[in-house]
């Protein structure tokens, strides 16, 4: 079950191709995605038939397993679907499927026997014998709920069997509602979030109102402005791998599968960073500061270390959106006698000094000396998204690698 030696395997998000490919560029042991029904991120772009194929095909070809949700909650006639996606996802060749329902994961058993089946975060997991009965159902693998604390973790890996995978969140977006199983959206909103059209309404702003005085709002303030009372915090614990190794973590699980390229590439190359540093000296893990800096160079929220040590993630009660400190400035595609040929996403000029991402190293700074488009011309600024553009570097670069700025209001 463990990733590369003996340090758990590192699991990436992926919600569509170039995701995909960020996400096995910078490390990950194993890939997540959806397929485009039967998936608990709607929004995600995620992968039709032949790009699961293409995907599946990808990821072998670079030593990376592949995990297909099927962790909504289908109702009605949906499940006459069912068969034919589990056929058509053991066909395209991937590793396992995620799944959250018991009968779903009957029938894929029945329908797919050799394919294995891993028990998603949303049926609830929290103690050994739900973990046990499922292993003599036929899973491989659970997916625990992210309330437990590492103490409760260690209780069912100590008494459980031995090939049962356990796989923990380790990083991103928590839910207000236990495990996920949450109502809110489908009453504010008529989106299910059992079904991947959560609105997010707990991150919503609300007002009180008096029964006399209907048409009148009473904000909720924390301190001097409104208050967001349901507001999670993001998880982080990169600085605690030595602990959920310890406790018996088979598999760290990056949430994220709505998120963009360059988020998958920085928190998935951070976390690689810092589990070959665990495999290095598992008895003295000291995490690098500039580890823990990569993790705040994504869009996020505050960070919390979840429900693992014992605490609570709190809520952000100042703010309903993320922290974005940084921004994707472009992509690299290649590199070439001193020159990086990349695409640009957003506007940069000569002068700047912008901070060079790499799938193999540490981010380096790299001051913009010059400019040119693709037939060599000299420009005054990158100021249009997608084109192709020609830096100098003394630095060789994979194509995959990323160029970042820091946001002047940060």
């Amino acid at each position: 079950m463990m990733g590369k030696g003996s340090v758990p395997e590192l699991l990436a998000p992926a919600g569509d191709e170039d995701c995909l490919a960020a996400a096995i560029a910078y490390g990950a042991d194993a890939v997540y995605l959806g397929a485009k029904a039967f998936g608990m991120r709607a929004k995600a772009a995620n992968f039709d038939p032949e790009g699961l194929e293409r995907a599946a095909r990808q990821c072998h070809k670079a030593g990376v397993k592949l995990y297909l949700t099927c962790n909504t909650l289908p109702r009605g006639r949906e499940v006459d679907a069912l068969p034919a996606f589990i056929r058509d996802a053991r066909d395209a060749g991937v590793d396992a499927l995620i799944i959250a329902d018991l009968g779903v994961m009957m029938l894929a058993k029945r329908t797919a026997p050799n394919l294995p089946v891993h028990v998603s975060t949303q049926f609830g997991v929290v103690n050994k014998l739900t973990a046990r009965e499922l292993y003599n159902l036929g899973a491989s693998r659970v997916v625990l709920a992210r309330e437990l604390t590492l103490e409760e973790i260690a209780e069912i890996r100590a008494d459980t069997p031995s090939d049962l995978g356990i796989e923990a969140f380790v990083h991103g977006a928590m839910c207000v509602s236990v495990s996920g199983r949450c109502v809110l959206s489908n009453y504010m909103a008529e989106r299910d979030a059992n079904r991947g059209e959560c609105a997010q309404p707990c991150r919503w702003t609300y007002a009180l109102t008096e029964s006399k005085r209907p048409d009148q709002h009473f904000p909720i303030y924390e301190e001097d402005g409104y208050s967001y009372i349901l507001n999670s915090r993001d998880m982080r614990m990169i600085q605690h791998l030595d602990k959920l190794a310890a406790a018996g973590v088979d598999s760290l699980k990056i949430e994220g599968r709505a998120k963009k390229a360059y988020y998958v590439a920085t928190i998935t190359g951070a976390y690689r960073k810092a589990l070959d540093l665990l495999q290095q000296d598992p008895e003295h893990f000291v995490l690098p500061d500039a580890l823990l800096e990569e993790t705040e160079k994504v869009s996020h929220r505050p960070y919390s270390t979840g429900f693992y040590l014992g605490d609570y993630p709190g809520q952000d009660t100042v703010r309903g959106g993320y922290l974005r400190h940084w921004e994707l400035v472009a992509t690299v595609d290649g590199w070439e006698d001193g020159t990086l040929l990349c695409t640009g996403r957003n506007r940069f000029l000569p002068g700047e000094t912008l901070e060079l991402l790499r799938p193999d190293g540490l981010p380096v700074p790299l001051p913009v000396t010059e400019i040119r488009d693709e037939e060599g011309n000299r420009l005054e600024a990158a100021c249009h998204p997608m084109m192709k553009l020609r830096l100098p570097c003394a630095i060789p670069c994979p194509p995959g690698s990323m160029l970042r700025r820091k946001n002047s209001e940060a």
